[in-house]
């Protein structure tokens, strides 16, 4: 048997060995400089509602547009008095894709912005979309597809989802294109969504081995540099699809991420807890108001007295010996010695907390 096959027989057996990772593709971690889309925006009118539309007293602008508008088609409204109920002024909102293209479609969101109560049914009229720049980009026209219900008679009123905000597929056409010409770059940054060193370096050294050639380079944490000559590829656009399937095991801190308000925790796999003993207890009080009502003998004179009764009652919980929390080597078990603990979600937060600051919880605890 020759060297170089028992070199590669224990180089196939070591990464056989080897721990799976789960790996991501290089375009679902990064993104490529200059490739991004841009907000659009407008100011623009609602017309074909029933009678759910602005009221135009306490929504003087939408009465102006109105205005504006009809003046443009010719009608002569000069000191006319006009309180229609079907028409609403919204804002309009886009984003503009890369490579976007004079003649193309995007989708647009419609939003209220006076007192409208539904935009079902709805029309928008057409509409300039301007970017940062105050350049017009897209103009937006159809009819509205709002996600929301509204039920209402005399005395009731039920909504259902959000009926003053509505899309419309589609409903914006591109007329001006971004002035960006990625053929003419020879240099192309790769921002990581998640900066990390040792990402980064997986990342310039999977490039360099797809290339065989010093093509890539780390810049920091969260920027590697392709260099589109060195790849030999015919253009920039071939060399990025050449590398946006690569796979990567992403390496990340160890976090917990803690929502107070609806008492969700979660844990990265590389949390780590070292060996403690947790205590648990709560204090409940407990207060009843029982009024009693006096009233005065037959025939007498007086008049009928509410007289206050309130019962206190303060109560500790039954007390709880110390838990022990064996050290961690893996998510499971972590998640097996807190649950030993048989503590509601919202008690584990303060327990993690209350762990955090002891020093025995080695990840970074993000609460909000």
């Amino acid at each position: 048997m020759n060297k170089a096959f028992c070199i590669l027989l224990v180089a196939a057996f070591t990464f056989v060995c080897q721990p799976a990772t789960a790996t991501v593709r290089l375009k679902d971690m990064v993104e490529f400089d200059g490739v991004r889309a841009n907000d659009l925006l407008g100011y623009g009118l609602v017309v074909g509602l029933n009678g759910t539309g602005d009221g135009l007293r306490n929504a003087p602008f939408t009465e102006d547009t109105m205005s504006n508008i009809l003046e443009r088609l010719g009608v002569n409204v000069t000191g006319e008095q006009f309180r229609p109920k079907n028409v609403a002024a919204v804002i309009v909102t886009a984003s503009l894709p890369p490579f976007a293209r004079a003649g193309g479609t995007v989708d647009v969101t419609v939003s209220a912005i006076g007192d409208a109560t539904s935009l079902l049914g709805g029309t928008l009229v057409m509409t300039p979309l301007n970017g940062a720049d105050g350049t017009i980009y897209a103009v937006a026209q159809g009819s509205i597809l709002a996600g929301g219900a509204v039920a209402e008679g005399a005395a009731a009123r039920e909504v259902r989802g959000v009926p003053t905000s509505g899309v419309i597929p589609g409903g914006a056409r591109v007329e001006r294109e971004i002035d960006f010409s990625l053929a003419s770059l020879t240099e192309v940054r790769l921002a990581l969504k998640v900066p990390d060193f040792s990402t980064a370096l997986q990342i310039e050294h999977a490039i360099n081995l797809e290339f065989a050639a010093r093509a890539a380079r780390m810049m920091d944490s969260g920027t590697v540099v392709l260099e589109v000559p060195a790849t030999g590829a015919r253009s920039t656009a071939h060399a990025l699809a050449r590398i946006e399937n690569l796979r990567i095991a992403p390496a990340s801190r160890a976090r917990v991420v803690v929502d107070q308000r609806s008492g969700t925790i979660v844990m990265g796999e590389d949390v780590r807890i070292s060996r403690v003993a947790v205590a648990q207890g709560g204090l409940t009080l407990r207060v009843e108001e029982r009024p009693l009502v006096v009233q005065p003998n037959p025939f007498a004179d007086g008049e009928t007295v509410v007289v206050p009764r309130t019962a206190a009652e303060l109560e500790d919980a039954p007390p709880v010996s110390l838990a022990e929390v064996d050290g961690g080597t893996s998510l499971s078990e972590i998640v097996a010695g807190l649950n030993a603990l048989g503590v509601a979600p919202r008690d584990m937060i303060d327990i993690l907390s209350s762990i955090n600051a002891a020093g025995a919880l080695h990840a970074e605890l993000i609460v909000r």
